[in-house]
């Protein structure tokens, strides 16, 4: 959806067309799926990286203490 059409429709919600809505409705939707899936990815790389660095940090300290 276009820029300037999204924004004129959420603008000027009260006067727009049902279709015009329904537009604006379903890019919505679609842009909080793609966000959600997006954040649930990126949270599952987080952890892998959490969980690598503290292993290597683990390792780190076991040879210090040698």
């Amino acid at each position: 959806m276009e820029k300037d059409k999204f924004v004129n429709v959420i603008e000027n919600i009260k006067d727009k067309s049902n279709k015009d809505l329904f537009e604006v409705e379903d890019f919505l939707f679609k842009q909080h799926v793609e966000l959600k899936n997006y954040i649930v990815t990126m949270t599952h790389k987080l952890e892998t990286i959490e969980n690598l660095h503290s292993k290597v940090l683990e390792e780190i300290e076991n040879r210090k203490t040698k």
